[in-house]
């Protein structure tokens, strides 16, 4: 259970500097694109569908289940594996920031940059403490 615990916890620490990784990238994307007319801001979506996963499956003992007797039956659905959850691109249509239909704030977008550095800054503080714990626990054995 330890191992894969641990295997659990670093890939999902991989997985989400990917993340950070790709909102820098939107990011930045949004701010090059500030003055583009009706250029409409993207952002990520993780965490929210990462969530939803985790909490299928705990929920997925105590869910009602479908029996189905022809595979053209609807199934229940099945718990969703939190590792096959990919980040999303969320354009947002629906508001507006300037004249010219951009909807990019520059002084948010910023803000989100210094963000998305300290959470990946973080995360990788995070990392190191997991690899950290492997290292001490590898020269208690010898």
């Amino acid at each position: 259970m330890g191992m894969n615990s641990f295997v659990n916890s670093v890939d999902l620490l991989h997985r989400e500097l990917d993340v950070q990784s790709l909102r820098y990238q939107v990011t930045a994307n949004n701010i090059a694109n500030s003055e583009v007319p009706n250029y409409k801001r993207q952002s990520v979506n993780f965490e929210s569908e990462l969530k939803r996963a985790f909490e299928s499956r705990d929920n997925s003992h105590n869910a009602f289940k479908m029996q189905t007797t022809d595979e053209r039956h609807i199934k229940s659905e099945a718990p969703r594996d939190w590792r096959k959850v990919e980040p999303r691109r969320v354009t947002d249509y629906t508001t507006t920031e300037s004249p010219n239909g951009n909807n990019v704030n520059v002084e948010e977008e910023a803000m989100n940059i210094a963000q998305i550095q300290m959470q990946y800054r973080l995360l990788s503080q995070l990392e190191d403490f997991q690899f950290g714990q492997v290292d001490i626990a590898m020269k208690s054995l010898h």
